[in-house]
């Protein structure tokens, strides 16, 4: 059956809450460790393993599916990762708190990719085809807002907080505290508003586990898989490393090459106005791809995505007082990510083309998250052993072979282009 409660009620705050534990994860953590003393090479190797659930998520995909409801799912989820959340607070004066928040947020990490592949079978099941294509464009706004919260609002209070507290062990855990708490009421909230559309009939089978396999196994029989599978790896290569070590170049003081930036400049500069970029960019970046293909737009994309690391190549070189120098590296970076990765994930969806899309698709992001945790994990010694200035120059050069590999892509030139018939 579908939902009967209005979709405007539910699907904004249920895609938020897949967003939002996202961010925290993976981005707020980063400056949470470097303002509490890790060392780069540690935050590097240790928060890019949190990848590792998104990555494997499609190996465990098929059990949510066979077992219980989503709604379930993703309500008992959400509630687990807003307890982890509240632990990560309270643990973090203790002594061994690297180790115990981490263990913490891999249980979240788990929980969140869970969470995402229950949300998106719900979405299936509660919506109709119509409603389906109205509300994609919804789904991923309030995801990205999710990541807006999570890397400015979040961001900025931890900064807050660590000014007035004058502690910023107390800082973060106050942070993280109220983290919990947002989860929490996001968690209550979904639990009364999202609409039960699904019953508990379905049970395991020798069949389906034999259609899931059929299905993983289709997925690598698909033409240039080998330069396919090369390309997701590669494509995001330097991004995997920049991203890792862009907050704290920003965070560490000048004497040792940073820009020395508080907490708060970092919320305001790369969580706000820098989301605020990544909207734009990814909205024109559709749009272009809708009016003219993907054909015409994948290796200008690619470039528009890349050439802005050479902003931060300059200010690791020059150190500029004036703070503009900074709003302008990070806006011009940040609408070319959205803009160019358009061109990447329409290819992905290209990629999953076939009766089995949703599948190839889980399948094809998981190998991008790996692209991400790998290079991720030694960037940390690749930044202290280069320095920031030279290492910006390597995250360059890291774009170069996905650059390569695209030009082998074979695929249809009008990819995602907007059929002008009415079907």
């Amino acid at each position: 059956m579908k939902a009967e409660k209005n979709p405007w009620l539910w699907i904004p705050i249920l895609n938020f809450a897949s967003g939002f534990p996202y961010a925290i994860i993976i981005l707020v953590s980063v400056i949470m460790y470097k303002n509490l003393g890790i060392s780069n090479e540690d935050i590097g190797i240790y928060t890019s393993l949190l990848y590792l659930p998104w990555v494997i998520k499609p190996l465990w995909s098929p059990f949510i599916d066979l077992h219980s409801t989503k709604r379930k799912w993703f309500l008992s989820m959400q509630l687990l990762i807003s307890i982890s959340f509240l632990i990560v607070g309270l643990s973090l004066p203790t002594n061994h708190f690297f180790i115990i928040t981490l263990a913490i947020f891999w249980i979240a990490a788990f929980a969140s990719a869970s969470n995402d592949v229950a949300s998106d079978g719900f979405y299936l099941l509660a919506l109709s085809k119509d409603q389906q294509s109205f509300f994609l464009g919804i789904r991923s706004t309030f995801y990205k807002l999710s990541m807006l919260t999570g890397n400015g609002l979040i961001v900025i209070i931890g900064g807050y907080l660590e000014t007035e507290l004058g502690d910023k062990t107390k800082a973060w855990s106050y942070t993280m505290i109220i983290v919990g708490l947002l989860m929490t009421a996001i968690t209550l909230y979904n639990l009364f508003a999202t609409p039960i559309s699904e019953n508990e009939t379905r049970t395991e089978s020798s069949e389906q586990q034999k259609d899931f396999t059929t299905v993983f196994t289709s997925f690598f029989k698909k033409k240039q898989i080998g330069i396919i599978l090369a390309f997701i790896l590669l494509f995001r290569l330097g991004e995997s490393q920049l991203m890792k070590m862009l907050t704290p170049f920003l965070i560490d003081p000048k004497d040792v090459g940073g820009m020395g930036l508080t907490t708060e400049d970092v919320g305001i500069i790369y969580g706000t106005f820098g989301v605020i970029a990544l909207l734009i960019g990814g909205t024109l970046g559709g749009i272009a791809i809708s009016k003219q293909g993907l054909g015409k737009w994948m290796l200008p994309m690619i470039l528009i995505m890349h050439l802005p690391i050479i902003g931060f190549i300059l200010l690791s070189h020059f150190h500029p007082e004036n703070t503009l120098f900074i709003y302008l590296a990070v806006i011009i970076e940040q609408f070319g990510y959205g803009f160019g990765f358009a061109a990447f994930m329409m290819y992905l969806i290209y990629v999953a083309e076939g009766e089995s899309k949703t599948s190839h698709y889980a399948l094809a992001t998981g190998f991008m998250a790996l692209g991400m945790m790998l290079p991720g994990m030694v960037s940390g010694y690749i930044q202290e052993y280069l320095g920031y200035g030279n290492f910006f120059i390597w995250v360059f050069c890291s774009t170069i072979p996905g650059i390569i590999l695209s030009r082998f892509l074979v695929f249809p030139a009008d990819f995602g282009k907007k059929s002008v018939n009415n079907e």
